[in-house]
């Protein structure tokens, strides 16, 4: 399944090479728990929480930035938002038949 995330707010370098990496995403679920691996020959981001539960991350090696994130169930779909240093973050999972969606 081919991915292409590349986010706003990257240094021009950085976002060039996202835009030629074709990531890999590991999604590992154990009841609340989540696990989301983004797997790339360039660099690996890996995030885990529990749904509902708002936590501290830092985008190491995507943005750098820290902020207080909490990942929900809307439907059949993950949605997350990030309050912190830059406004209106976060993203949305969810699946049709075997594709992943962004």
């Amino acid at each position: 399944m081919g991915i292409v995330c590349v986010p706003t707010g990257i240094d021009f370098a950085t976002r060039k090479i996202a835009s030629v990496l074709k990531p890999q995403k590991v999604i590992e679920q154990n009841g609340d728990s989540f696990t989301i691996k983004t797997l790339t020959t360039f660099r690996n981001y890996t995030c885990s929480f529990n749904i509902g539960e708002e936590y501290e991350e830092v985008t190491k090696g995507l943005d750098n930035r820290k902020c207080q994130t909490v990942v929900n169930w809307d439907n059949n779909r993950l949605v997350c938002v990030q309050r912190g240093e830059k406004k209106n973050r976060g993203w949305t999972h969810w699946t049709e038949g075997d594709e992943l969606h962004l």
